[in-house]
């Protein structure tokens, strides 16, 4: 096949039968069949995955016109081979996992997470295994946009923090950033996927001196033996360990108090590894560890806001996962960022969003055309969308959508004549099929400006049409969320004591009131400097900030101080 989808000579189907004994020979139980022009014509493609599976029918069948049939080979091969390694895997896990389910009676229904941030049903997923594997982050915007809800905001910025990594996504206008470059261990993985950021620093980040210099991570000292003031054996100086010396974290109330922390081993980890090398006190190491993480993790959020085109001053920060509180404030700080919301759910944060998910798929399919009334094959480019349309449809059939709760989203893969990449642009079905061209340039013209700083609208420039894409969106049940009644500012009765605490603003110890963020109510405020702790979280409030409770229980903190500077 030609890249227009001609066939130049018919394929020899003896070779795929040599191809499929060598494959039998070593016992091989998945496949990967990708042609250079399957995306044009999948006739070739298809006989060879049909005598495949008759031949060795027991064996994992991945074809890559099944999974991206869209231009760019390498792209597309190894999105194809991803999904053959992972695709046995995957198929296994969820026979056992639907057989358990069975055994204990569940009733309900089983949606599976992707990563470009829909469910889908087991079934779906077993054919297209790669559309898994960036997923355990995916849900952060849709629980983000939950969290929102009480402040009618839908352009925000996530980041949850853990025990070993920092994710970082944004979402503007309701929308989440969808990239098609992600990769696994450096192999591109070109589904539709979430933008996510993800950098290692988690609350096992390690601490060490590089040249002089201190790092924190990307090495993390895990669960075990974890933190030094985990006291299971571990010895290296982590983000924990630095948190606790400043008395952000108490010895007594980690977890709730089911895990008791060792402060001398936090210090002498820090005193030997970190303060000794670079002739500082144990204090002032661990505050240099605390503000190396804080630098990393907000040298992420720029990554995925500024050099996108955004300023993160116009965005609130949504500060999720257990560890994440305790920075969030000095991380806005840093950005310039006004206002932080700490969900009630925060240390399950994508959990909670994967309830509140919609099934979605992808579709695409290459197209190559210069953006004009004169070239554009609206004809051809109709048959491409309704080929489209039509699998959309099969699939939510399948999945039992009624045509009331779908929802289908266009947009097109556009570049200037003579780039090598693509920049997407939603679009509508009518500016489509009616050939509004001029608007969809206008579009482009926008969303490449924002992402480079240029656009080439006075020259005139010819934009090339490369990919046609179409998102189906079928709406899940979602929980109830209830709103708190309002209740009383005041917090005196829910102060559990003091402690001393390191207070960036005088660069020294302070004692600190600390309050018990589990008995919290919707319209509950306080000034910093305050800790609030929560069984599964700490948040740290510094001096300039108010923290108030929304009515879904999330606590927002507000920079004074940043409000009040030039």
């Amino acid at each position: 096949m030609d890249c227009e989808g001609r066939e130049l000579e018919p394929i020899s189907l003896d070779d795929v039968e040599a191809a499929i004994v060598r494959l039998q020979a070593e016992d091989v139980e998945a496949v990967a069949i990708c042609f250079m022009h399957a995306y044009a014509n999948a006739a070739h493609e298809e006989a060879a995955a049909e005598l495949v599976a008759a031949r060795m029918p027991d064996a994992y069948l991945s074809v890559s016109n099944r999974v991206l049939p869209q231009v760019r080979f390498y792209e597309r091969t190894s999105t194809t081979v991803l999904n053959a390694v992972v695709g046995p895997v995957l198929k296994r896990y969820m026979q056992n996992l639907r057989r358990r389910l069975a055994q204990d009676g569940f009733d309900g229904v089983l949606r599976i997470m992707q990563s470009n941030g829909g469910v889908t049903s087991p079934q779906a997923v077993a054919a297209l295994a790669a559309s898994t594997l960036l997923s355990g982050p995916a849900a952060a915007p849709t629980a983000g946009l939950a969290a929102m809800q009480p402040h009618r905001e839908d352009s925000f910025i996530t980041v949850d923090m853990g025990g070993t990594s920092f994710d970082a996504a944004m979402v503007v206008g309701g929308r989440p950033a969808i990239t098609t470059t992600g990769a696994v261990n450096r192999f591109a993985l070109a589904l539709p996927s979430m933008e996510i950021i993800t950098i290692g620093a988690g609350g096992g980040s390690i601490a060490w001196i590089d040249d002089g210099l201190l790092r924190m991570g990307p090495q993390s000292a895990g669960a075990v033996p974890g933190p030094a003031c985990y006291a299971k054996g571990g010895l290296e100086p982590t983000c924990s360990d630095a948190n606790l010396v400043l008395g952000y974290l108490s010895p007594d109330f980690f977890a709730g108090g089911s895990i008791a922390l060792d402060s001398d081993a936090a210090h002498r980890a820090i005193a030997t590894r970190v303060a000794e090398p670079l002739g500082l006190d144990t204090l002032r190491a661990a505050y240099g560890m605390y503000q190396v993480m804080n630098v990393n993790m907000a040298s992420a959020i720029r990554e995925i806001s500024v050099q996108k085109g955004w300023d993160p001053r116009e965005f609130a920060l949504i500060c999720a996962g257990g560890a994440g509180a305790v920075h969030a404030a000095m991380i806005a700080r840093e950005l310039g960022m006004r206002r932080i919301v700490v969900p009630r759910e925060a240390s399950i944060f994508c959990a909670s969003g994967m309830l509140q998910t919609d099934l979605k798929h992808d579709f695409v399919r290459s197209y190559s055309a210069a953006l004009a009334d004169a070239t554009a094959d609206r004809s051809h480019l109709a048959a491409l969308l309704d080929a489209m349309s039509e699998e959309a449809s099969t699939v939510l059939d399948s999945e039992g959508i009624a045509p009331s709760d779908r929802h289908f989203v266009c947009s097109v893969d556009l570049r200037y004549l003579g780039q090598y990449q693509e920049v997407s642009v939603e679009t509508t079905e009518e500016q489509l099929r009616g050939g509004r061209w001029s608007e969809i340039r206008e579009s482009f013209h926008d969303r490449h400006d924002r992402l480079y700083g240029y656009a080439l609208r006075e020259e005139d420039a010819v934009v090339e049409l490369v990919n046609l894409r179409l998102s189906a969106l079928g709406r899940t049940g979602k929980p109830a969320t209830q709103h708190e009644p309002l209740a009383e500012p005041g917090v005196a009765h829910l102060r559990k004591g003091s402690r001393s605490v390191f207070q960036p603003e005088t660069g020294g110890l302070a004692e600190t009131p600390v309050y018990d963020g589990d008995r919290l109510r919707h319209g509950n405020r306080l000034e910093g400097p305050a800790i609030v702790e929560r069984i599964t979280t700490t948040i740290f409030v510094p001096t300039g900030f108010t923290l108030a409770v929304d009515s879904f229980g999330g606590c927002v903190l507000e920079d004074h101080a940043a409000e009040a500077a030039p």
